[in-house]
């Protein structure tokens, strides 16, 4: 199996002000073709500090991809470290000057001298074709390594790695290949989930299985690394029944889809609808179910409802249980849900209202109290919840738990398929 690094330079990556997503397009796609990861670095525009992490790189994996260092100004020094570091001259490459110029004419615009820089080229390195910009990539190989020299903006380096890179790669690779599932819980820890699944996939040496905790769900990564597809799909079936035993209904989908996807497709698969009256949540759940193409066939609705007056105008709560149980209460969830159903004439109604902080809780009901409730005509399921975390956690916590609820309606009184 070849293993390989990724370099990301430039200091604007050592800012909070952006983020290195290059490197994870670039993981999945080398890991699709059978290439492992070893590594991953940051370096900002610093001459030395860069040659460091391509020569520790070169002694360690055959394969570097780096991205970012190959404009044309005086801080973009990738070219000239890697060709010092090789003992490669940089030579002017009239082909790509002329293409760099012919890019700039297009735009009605002279190429400033300074470009010229993009066009030196390590001797005995090819140039990679960049159809979205005027930095060219560079191929490199030397003494049974590979280097892939890209640019860094993602709508170039994309496209360049796609079609000028890949073939090259794979014609070094085995045929061993990086296989991967993955699982999605809600309703459960992270250490709950470890702690059941555990003795499962402690079982299967070959497999790595990650838990993975993330807001309102947990996530678990199944990978292995063979050559043998069956094999590979025979081991993650055995687990993956392991896992239902262990975490029962708790699983919401087997292919990496969100929730608000496994949801949508349920309300498809029923051929029925859905409405929302909220309140803490401010429309995160009406967002969530509309996110997804298609939403207007079973999304027929919903109010944001945050004054009581609102709750009696538009989902009609009787204003009388209001002031007997308060806005924060299971009965006023559940009259939400009821209202907004017979309101909009869905299959489902959903209501949702409770303090999201960061003040306005007290000692019988603090910040995270929330009550959720899913009418649907025959019977009304109401939950009552207390989540931890800031404002923006409880909304997310609560919308998450009111699309588990639906999906666990149709679960138990539908034709629920797996996700």
């Amino acid at each position: 199996m070849m293993k390989a690094e990724i370099i990301a330079v430039g200091s604007e990556l050592l800012t909070p002000d952006r983020l290195d997503t290059n490197s994870l397009f670039l993981t999945e796609e080398l890991n699709k073709l059978g290439v492992e990861i070893l590594r991953k670095t940051i370096v900002g525009d610093d001459r030395e500090l860069l040659s460091k992490a391509f020569r520790d790189a070169l002694n360690r994996v055959p394969l570097i991809i780096s991205s970012g260092g190959l404009g044309p100004t005086e801080d973009d020094l990738t070219r000239e470290t890697v060709a010092d570091l090789l003992g490669r001259r940089l030579k002017l490459n009239e082909a790509i000057l002329d293409a760099i110029k012919a890019r700039f004419r297009s735009f009605n615009r002279q190429m400033p001298d300074i470009n010229v820089r993009q066009a030196m080229v390590p001797e005995g390195a090819e140039a990679l074709n960049n159809t979205r910009g005027t930095a060219p990539g560079l191929w490199i190989e030397d003494g049974g390594h590979m280097i892939a020299l890209l640019p860094g903006p993602p709508r170039e380096l994309k496209p360049m790695f796609l079609e000028e890179v890949l073939r090259r790669v794979a014609r070094s690779v085995s045929t061993v290949r990086m296989f991967h599932r993955e699982l999605r819980v809600t309703g459960l820890g992270e250490s709950a989930v470890d702690q059941r699944i555990q003795p499962v996939y402690k079982r299967f040496t070959d497999v790595n299985t990650t838990v993975l905790a993330s807001p309102g769900e947990i996530q678990i990564h199944l990978r292995m690394w063979t050559d043998d597809a069956k094999l590979a799909q025979k081991h993650f079936a055995e687990i993956e029944q392991g896992f239902e035993l262990a975490l029962t209904d708790r699983i919401f989908s087997r292919d990496g889809s969100s929730l608000e996807e496994v949801v949508a497709r349920l309300l498809t698969l029923n051929g029925a609808t859905i409405s929302a009256a909220e309140s803490c949540t401010g429309g995160l759940l009406a967002q969530r179910l509309t996110s997804i193409a298609g939403s207007s066939s079973y999304f027929l609705g919903g109010v944001v409802c945050y004054s009581n007056e609102m709750k009696t105008a538009w989902a009609d709560v009787p204003k009388e249980l209001i002031e007997a149980k308060g806005a924060v209460s299971p009965e006023v969830a559940v009259a939400l849900a009821e209202g907004i159903r017979r309101h909009v004439g869905s299959t489902l109604g959903v209501g949702i209202t409770g303090i999201a902080g960061p003040g306005g809780g007290s000692e019988e009901k603090p910040v995270g109290t929330v009550h959720i409730a899913v009418a649907s005509g025959g019977e009304t399921k109401a939950r009552a919840v207390r989540f931890m975390g800031d404002r923006d956690m409880i909304r997310l916590q609560a919308s998450q738990l009111a699309l588990d609820l639906v999906r666990v309606h149709f679960l138990y009184n539908g034709s629920a398929k797996r996700g």
